[in-house]
């Protein structure tokens, strides 16, 4: 298997992107940005919980992470999540392909369906 640093990289978001927690951080920063203590807030976590997912997010560089302010409110960089979005959107086509074959052949059984009745409505 070749791997090579987009992939890496698409490891690293969708990695981040696989608990729901994070997730629920990055919708909470889509609001603006926010210190740690308000992103712990709606969770049964402590801070350093909370401090670890960021790190796998800014890893993920799914978050920035102030250094200027003394309460260090993190952002969303939504970069990473539209080179996910695109690496998935790749796949559209061959799931619209199947889709448009599968819906060819239902029209198909269903118009088999319509003349074997009406052959059936002649006899």
């Amino acid at each position: 298997m070749i791997q090579d640093e987009a992939t890496d990289h698409l490891s690293l978001t969708f990695g981040a992107l696989a608990d729901p927690t994070r997730r629920a951080v990055l919708a909470r920063l889509r609001l603006g940005e926010a210190s740690v203590t308000e992103l712990a807030a709606p969770f049964a976590v402590s801070l350093p919980a909370i401090t670890k997912h960021l790190k796998v997010l800014e890893k993920a560089g799914l978050i920035v992470r102030s250094r200027e302010a003394k309460w260090r409110p993190s952002r969303l960089d939504a970069g990473p999540l539209k080179e996910a979005a695109d690496w998935i959107g790749e796949y559209r086509d061959f799931w619209e392909a199947k889709f448009d074959r599968l819906d060819a052949y239902l029209k198909e059984i269903q118009e088999m369906e319509r003349e074997k009745e009406e052959d059936h409505d002649r006899k």
